[in-house]
């Protein structure tokens, strides 16, 4: 492991122990802590391990000074499943200790999740009732699984998140995370939200501005151009660019979650380990604040 990724982890693990190690447990507590278990999981994906199996070898024989106990397979996979709470929390706590939690200016976009490729799994899959078809116009396909929505700052750090079913339109979904969390957009005054067309509607745009948040999205050919409009190609880069490290570096559809609480965590993961970089970038002043180049290997 390398030392950036050392001490990111070290890091991190100070900052999460700070904040939840004084956490109570009835019986006796497990010998992985929750800490741990964060900084288990956020290196795991940083290293582009898709499997557990391969993920607990690697880190018995070269992680050991690290993480003293590690436990067996399944004993993982149930505590990381059962953690998508605290996996939350983690990265509410990171985006919240940088200066990016106060910026006024968000991007909103949606993206893919395949859970399965062939119809037998969808016949039997426990996802079946939560994920459905959809259609990805980026890589002109059809999938089946969910997509996952993100709010964040033009940096990276995640503001909110969600996964919901392709078949929901994109504008519910996001209503129903900002009614979630109304204090959101009310702490911070003129705020900004950059999406493309998928989220036009004058309706929608109308209870957004009930809220004091301005929509900033492309116009269609019929339609004058809007305000505005003129800086969206670059930031439209930014929002490819989150995806992509999602993706590209973080293995997103490769997450291997057969059931709603598997890709929860999975999903949960793989951002916390984007808003993980980001943080331990931001406090050691790196230049670019959502480069995982030095953690990945």
């Amino acid at each position: 492991m390398t030392t950036d990724l050392d001490t990111l982890i070290t890091g991190l693990y100070v900052k999460v122990d700070d904040e939840i190690g004084g956490m109570r447990w009835l019986g006796r507590p497990p010998r992985l802590s929750d800490s741990e278990l964060v900084c288990l999981a956020v290196a795991q994906a940083l290293l582009g391990f898709t499997s557990e199996a391969r993920w607990l070898r690697f880190a018995r024989k070269n992680l050991s000074p690290m993480f003293p106990y590690l436990p067996k397979r399944p004993g993982y996979n149930k505590r990381l499943r059962a953690a998508l709470p605290l996996v939350k929390q983690v990265i509410r706590l990171l985006a919240t200790d940088t200066d990016f939690w106060f910026d006024n200016h968000w991007i909103v976009d949606s993206t893919p999740v395949p859970c399965g490729m062939s119809r037998p799994t969808v016949k039997r899959s426990e996802l079946a009732g939560w994920a459905g078809y959809g259609y990805c116009a980026s890589h002109s396909r059809f999938y089946w699984g969910l997509r996952l929505f993100l709010v964040c700052t033009p940096t990276g750090m995640p503001i909110t998140w969600a996964l919901a079913s392709p078949k929901i339109d994109e504008r519910e979904v996001l209503a129903a995370m900002l009614d979630r969390e109304p204090h959101l957009a009310v702490d911070r005054p003129g705020l900004l939200m950059i999406a493309d067309k998928g989220f036009a509607s004058k309706e929608f745009e109308t209870d957004l501005a009930f809220q004091g948040i301005e929509l900033l999205r492309p116009s269609f050919k019929r339609e004058k151009p809007r305000r505005g409009e003129s800086l969206l190609k670059s930031v439209r880069q930014l929002i490819e660019s989150v995806n992509d490290t999602l993706k590209g570096q973080l293995d997103l559809e490769e997450h291997g979650g057969r059931s709603f609480e598997g890709v929860a965590v999975r999903v949960a993961q793989r951002i916390l380990a984007m808003a993980s970089a980001i943080w331990h970038n931001h406090k050691t002043g790196a230049t670019v604040l959502r480069s995982l180049t030095a953690f990945d290997h």
